[in-house]
């Protein structure tokens, strides 16, 4: 029977979406649900370690966010223009969304920086993106840091005070048009303390691209063409990975992003082999996990396909049992909001 894309509705205050981050960043709230019962405890990311036992094993994505987000102008006539790089597709050109379209198209010379960093559109997709190449001197991650803004999603309207608040702590590998927000809320302190009692840690890549905002449209969601991202599990967290199951541990994935890098490259027995390619696996209920066991995610947009792989996970009734109790008690939202902790059995541990 075929999935409603309605069926992942649910109501939020707009006042719940978080606008900034929290002063502290393991100081966000932990909503705990057991994916089995659909049993539901609240409590702080820093009582994280209290759900996890040694011998589990974290899945961390390791990707960094560009200052993808350019505002210039446009030459000769100087009118204002704005662009976002998506994917870097090597010679200095890269896959951009660009405003205002209309007035982009190829052969449009472009100006930031007062002509630190220069471009011109060269083509336009299907769909609209345009490819844009770029002319500066030096190295460009670094003339992006200096004139690139971060590409904050459409929902967050205040300006960010410090972009490293928009990275995790742990963030190395630059390349993602938004941050894989469920890592914001660990320290480093806290991930020793996870460390310190027995639970391993391992790092994959995903590239998070701007399709993760994009809304299911179809009515159905078995219609929804999912957008591709380019992931690597490096073959030491392979074997973590293996070494886990093997010795009875759980795999616990920090975010979607990792969720989706171990699912898209595991074996059908849940064995992993180090891999790297794109990804546009989509998970919705009737999905069986082959690795994952546990997932630590932020609170997502209701009708997202990141709202239908956590109820993939949990069950759909749990999952938005958990999201409405969540409402009522006036958790933050998104990407600077509150975090969920899904597991059988996730209570603390004595």
């Amino acid at each position: 029977m075929a999935i409603k894309t309605h069926d992942f509705y649910y109501e939020l205050p707009p006042e719940l979406i978080a606008q900034t981050p929290i002063q502290r960043r393991d100081a966000s709230r932990l909503l705990t649900l057991d994916k089995r019962t659909g049993e539901i405890g609240h409590h702080h990311f820093y009582d994280l370690p209290q759900f996890l036992r040694p011998g589990d094993c974290l899945v961390l994505n390791d990707s960094r966010v560009l200052p993808a987000r350019l505002l210039g102008q446009r030459l000769p006539g100087g009118g204002a223009c704005e662009v976002l790089l998506l994917i870097d597709r090597g010679n200095k050109t890269w896959e951009c969304l660009v405003r205002p379209g209309r007035k982009m198209k190829p052969g449009t010379r472009l100006s930031f920086g007062n002509g630190e960093l220069t471009a011109e559109v060269t083509e336009e997709l299907p769909g609209g993106n345009r490819l844009v190449h770029f002319e500066y001197e030096g190295i460009f991650l670094e003339v992006l840091d200096r004139l690139g803004k971060m590409p904050l999603p459409p929902y967050i309207k205040e300006e960010l005070q410090d972009r490293e608040r928009y990275q995790t702590v742990y963030s190395k590998v630059n390349g993602s048009a938004a941050a894989p927000t469920a890592g914001l809320h660990f320290t480093p302190e806290l991930l020793e303390r996870v460390q310190t009692m027995g639970v391993k840690v391992g790092y994959v890549t995903l590239h998070v691209g701007l399709g993760t905002f994009r809304p299911v449209k179809e009515d159905t969601i078995e219609g929804h063409e999912m957008h591709s991202e380019y992931c690597v599990i490096p073959q030491e967290t392979a074997d973590l990975i293996n070494e886990t199951k093997r010795s009875g541990g759980r795999v616990i994935c920090v975010g979607t992003t990792s969720c989706r890098t171990v699912e898209s490259w595991a074996a059908e027995d849940g064995t992993m082999t180090a891999s790297a390619g794109w990804t546009d696996i989509f998970i919705y209920p009737g999905y069986r996990f082959k690795v994952l066991d546990g997932l630590i995610t932020n609170f997502h947009l209701p009708e997202s396909t990141l709202i239908m792989l956590v109820s993939a996970l949990a069950g759909r009734e749990h999952v938005l049992a958990a999201y409405e109790e969540a409402v009522r008690q006036h958790y933050r939202f998104f990407s600077f909001g509150d975090a969920m902790f899904i597991a059988s059995g996730a209570v603390p541990q004595a």
